[in-house]
């Protein structure tokens, strides 16, 4: 089986020109294979992918009591935002809730994603910093989990709340472990971006975390955790505040700040918002660098998808995920028109003129 397959064209005068390849696994809540494009094994970075996971144990330590987060909070932090003035204020809310400052963030700086945020930001005649970070709400959301469990969040080694072996980040990648129904020595990990762990896993171990984040229900591992206990975010280490939620019910959580509040996830105009918007929060997409997307479905028939591209590059995945979703059928008629344009985008040159498209064109394989 070859790792990917021929996904999308792009064409110039009506003629192929490049073409991308990609891989991806459609799978159940409980784990079955039920489409895929390439090797569902392939292994790959989640990348940002993983950031609901990332939100979890602030979650269930009672953070959202704690600090008074609502869903515009809890969204950006999961999000990769485009750091426009009202995302990088909400970040600055975020940690002035827990004591924190802008210094406080490890996350980096770099400018605001997309030409509408860049130009507001250069209207502002401010310069980019670590709260325009794409990442600056996942970390004041790591932030506010380490003030609540009582944890170190700043020093050298695993006194830094971005070390893999603090006591977050390893409660992190055991969540990760949970809803991917892989055991945690399974679990790649690396240094993302904004230097936070992340996790190297098969396709169709990250879709099975993001159908079981939809529908934990009907996850056995996530389940069965939530029903006894056994794997509740609290145990084995510090507690968080007085009101400790399930594993099951942090996970509804932060479906439900996702899917209502999509600008923060990502930004108006951008992929991700539009997805979220266009099927009303039926459906969670969440992207990652490196050509990497995740979605939950959360009906009719619950399922996770997962895809990567083979070159790493965003220019077609658009395209190749709405193609992908319908081939799935969970996409309405409604919905693929309020998408349309992003089937077949244009290419145009240094002029603007119209010089070509990028076709995505494949079939799944059905298991």
């Amino acid at each position: 089986m070859p790792a990917f397959v021929p996904v999308a064209t792009v064409r110039r005068g009506g003629l192929a020109e490049s073409h991308h390849f990609a891989a991806a696994a459609a799978v159940t809540p409980q784990g079955r294979i039920v489409a895929r494009l390439g090797d569902p094994d392939f292994a790959t970075f989640a990348r940002s992918a993983v950031k609901p996971f990332q939100a979890l144990p602030l979650v269930e330590g009672g953070g959202v009591e704690r600090f008074s987060l609502d869903a515009g909070d809890l969204a950006l932090i999961c999000a990769s935002h485009a750091g426009r003035p009202e995302h990088a204020a909400a970040a600055r809310s975020l940690l002035e809730r827990g004591g924190f400052s802008v210094a406080d963030l490890g996350c980096g700086a770099h400018r605001p994603l997309g030409e509408e945020a860049r130009r507001m930001l250069e209207e502002a005649g401010g310069e980019a910093t670590p709260l325009h970070n794409n990442c600056s709400g996942k970390h004041a959301g790591m932030l506010l989990a380490c003030r609540l469990f009582g944890w170190s969040h700043a020093g050298d080694g695993a006194d830094s709340y971005l070390h893999p072996n603090h006591p977050l980040q390893r409660r992190i990648r055991r969540r990760v472990a949970l809803f991917s129904g892989l055991g945690e020595e399974r679990l790649g990990v690396g240094i993302d971006g904004c230097s936070a762990p992340t996790f190297h896993m098969p396709l169709a171990a990250l879709a099975r975390c993001y159908a079981a984040l939809v529908a934990p229900e009907l996850s056995p591992p996530v389940a069965d955790a939530s029903a006894s206990g056994a794997a509740h975010g609290l145990a084995n280490g510090a507690t968080g505040g007085d009101e400790e939620v399930g594993v099951a019910a942090a996970a509804g959580r932060v479906v439900d700040a996702m899917t209502s509040r999509p600008e923060n996830v990502a930004g108006p105009g951008r992929f991700t918002t539009r997805l979220m918007q266009a099927t009303r929060g039926r459906i969670l997409g969440k992207e990652g660098a490196e050509g990497v997307y995740a979605i939950g479905v959360r009906g009719p028939v619950a399922m996770g998808v997962a895809l990567k591209i083979a070159d790493g590059g965003e220019r077609a995945r658009d395209g190749i995920v709405v193609h992908l979703l319908r081939l799935l059928g969970v996409l309405s008629a409604e919905e693929l028109d309020s998408l349309s344009d992003l089937v077949r985008p244009v290419v145009r040159n240094h002029r603007g003129l119209e010089v070509g498209e990028i076709v995505a064109d494949f079939e799944l394989e059905r298991a």
